[in-house]
């Protein structure tokens, strides 16, 4: 990647850290998604920071990506990071994964899709539609626009949020890698006024009231909290569509919306190889025990390793910024912009989304929890269901992978369309 970013600007937000917060009296959800109280710093436009990992390698945590104290439960952070070589994160050209190697080592084809696949987001994003139609130039995809009827910005509060330069880079991840998936299904982009929860399952909700939405994602979340099942309805809201969330990035913890059972738990993987394949768990993928949610039917056939508890994640997808995916995102932030290569949790949610709309298998009466039914046949659970591929290699926190189910990457990553 051409450096274009000041050294200097990245050493004063490398050297940034986050202030502590005293933690907020426990906040009840609002089941009538009205806006819950700001608690806390608005993360409209917190500072990022770079953090240097395990391996050496650098990378950008954007301010989005960054959970306070205060946050838990009444505020979602983004789960994406970007990656940092020497000391750009930005450059003119990409250099990250492109779509036609995440469709070879997934085994989709270069066409197809239907219907539409709802982002979920917080903030605006002002230059959204201009930079996935650059993003769609570059790597042969067709056009995405609102004059041809396959983009949409939608404001769920019926206004326009005010913008926020990190969660635009969310955005931009999100629309464009759910585009090079599903290439011919319509992408609809909803933004919340704000990233209270209350805000993004009101965006949820505008999601689900589209008629034509059958997959949503959500590369967003937050630690887990008491009363977080009661926002589960949102995602029982009406049959034919199915729900995505980002697993986290870190190691061995869980975070809500992806601990919810009707929603499909998206972990993450390194993609070390595209030919041949070579991809193994990322040390960085959330995953674990529900402290809240209990164990739902579909994961029967792995009690022996969550017990009474939803375990996560359910499906995996490239997510280690060190082998990420290429974003282009034009809205300035923190002395980037232009290409960038990106990573975490919130790679993997729109990627499977895409996967999963391509696959073409939802109908009127689906759900999430049908979705997830075919998913987890004895086969994938026991890591010879040829429509996955089983990770067997890797760590994240206390977790390895294993033969079959694992609490890093589910039943695996993606091979082909059958079994989705």
């Amino acid at each position: 990647m051409k450096p274009s970013i000041s050294c200097c600007l990245l050493l004063i937000i490398g050297l940034w850290l986050p202030g502590v917060v005293t933690p907020a009296a426990a906040q009840p959800p609002a089941t009538d998604l009205q806006a819950a109280p700001d608690v806390g710093a608005d993360q409209a436009e917190r500072p990022g920071r770079l953090m240097r990992t395990p391996a050496g390698h650098l990378l950008f945590v954007p301010g989005s990506s960054i959970e306070e104290q205060a946050d838990i439960g009444v505020r979602a952070h983004t789960n994406h990071l970007i990656h940092v070589n020497g000391r750009a994160a930005s450059s003119a050209v990409p250099s990250g994964h492109s779509p036609d190697d995440i469709r070879a080592a997934y085994a989709l084809p270069s066409v197809g899709g239907q219907g539409a696949i709802a982002i979920v987001d917080a903030y605006d994003y002002p230059t959204a539609e201009n930079d996935l139609n650059v993003f769609s130039a570059q790597f042969g995809l067709p056009a995405c626009t609102t004059a041809n009827g396959c983009f949409a910005t939608i404001y769920a509060a019926g206004t326009k949020p005010r913008a926020s330069c990190s969660w635009s880079q969310e955005m931009a991840l999100d629309i464009e890698w759910a585009h090079a998936m599903a290439p011919n299904a319509r992408i609809v982009l909803v933004e919340a006024a704000s990233s209270t929860l209350s805000n993004l399952f009101k965006a949820v909700k505008t999601a689900t009231a589209m008629a034509d939405v059958t997959e949503e994602s959500n590369s967003w979340g937050g630690s887990e909290f008491r009363l977080e099942k009661l926002y589960d309805f949102v995602f029982l809201a009406r049959p034919g569509i199915v729900y995505f969330a980002s697993s986290g990035d870190t190691g061995g913890k869980t975070i809500y919306p992806s601990t919810s059972p009707y929603v499909i738990a998206a972990g993450g993987t390194s993609l070390n190889s595209i030919s041949p394949v070579d991809e193994t768990a990322w040390s960085d993928s959330g995953g674990g025990m529900s402290k809240y949610e209990p164990r739902p039917s579909y994961q029967n056939g792995i009690q022996g390793l969550t017990g009474a508890s939803r375990g996560v994640p359910d499906f995996s997808a490239v997510a280690d910024p060190n082998t990420g995916v290429s974003v282009y995102d034009s809205t300035p932030c923190a002395g980037m912009s232009g290409w960038m290569v990106f990573g975490g949790t919130s790679v993997a949610s729109p990627v499977l989304a895409g996967i999963v709309n391509l696959a073409n298998n939802v109908t009127p009466t689906s759900t999430t929890f049908s979705e997830l039914t075919t998913i987890y046949t004895a086969a994938a659970i026991a890591g010879t269901d040829p429509d996955f591929r089983d990770i067997v290699a890797g760590t994240a926190g206390n977790f390895s992978a294993q033969t079959g189910w694992d609490f890093i990457t589910g039943v695996g990553s993606n091979i082909g369309l059958n079994g989705k």
